[in-house]
């Protein structure tokens, strides 16, 4: 009985989120400002690939970037050293962004000197899935060291993203990921799905990375 209450009052929770993603994607919109919501586990690198693509993109298109974080400004730090707006979103033991918290976030950036917005999700591969926020583009970020089972694990992140970067490809050597398997059961899942291998690490792959994300900013 308690189970069935749950998902009942979920709905509205849901749909309510989901009024609120639309208002940051309209916002978003009339400033032609291209978000990308990166949601993965917890060190899988979200932050080292977010500095790896201002790095390679040098200024053009200029980004701006909201970290999500249980608490804690330590992500947020090592962005703001790059010169890069970014604002801090603490849930406070919450497991996942949700609209309103990336709406009050949009106020508190220069929007107007923003072309591609960054939207790192809580370290999570359930929750983040089920919350819009207004993102034109949802990524996962999956690590070598996680292994090469996680579509088994976690079936509905692989499902709705559009493109699956693997990151910390210098380890592969050392870890038991078995990349075309993975490939092939990702793309059995969602066979639209760009998969991107690369290593934030030594940098290898990080350019056919910021390719894809240019041609489908450009393309949306």
């Amino acid at each position: 009985m308690t189970n069935n209450i749950a998902v009942i009052q979920s709905i509205p929770i849901l749909r309510a989120n989901d009024q609120v993603a639309q208002d940051n994607r309209a916002l978003l919109d009339s400033r032609d400002i291209f978000a990308v919501n990166i949601m993965a586990s917890p060190g899988a690198g979200k932050t080292s690939l977010i500095l790896r693509t201002i790095e390679a993109l040098q200024g053009t298109p200029r980004v701006g970037v909201i970290e999500g974080d249980v608490a804690s400004r330590v992500d947020a730090a090592k962005i703001a050293e790059s010169g890069t707006p970014v604002v801090q979103i603490n849930t406070q033991g919450g497991c996942h962004l949700e609209a309103t918290m990336v709406s009050q976030a949009l106020k508190k950036l220069p929007l107007n000197d923003i072309d591609l917005l960054f939207i790192e999700n809580v370290g999570n591969l359930i929750c983040p899935v089920e919350f819009r926020l207004g993102e034109h583009r949802n990524i996962m970020l999956l690590s070598v060291p996680e292994g090469s089972d996680k579509p088994y694990k976690y079936p509905s992140i692989f499902t709705v993203v559009d493109a699956i970067v693997i990151n910390k490809i210098d380890l592969l050597p050392y870890c038991d990921f078995d990349l075309p398997a993975f490939r092939e059961l990702v793309l059995g899942l969602n066979p639209q799905v760009q998969i991107l291998p690369l290593s934030c690490q030594t940098r290898k792959g990080v350019s056919a990375w910021t390719r894809w994300l240019l041609e489908t900013m450009h393309t949306s």
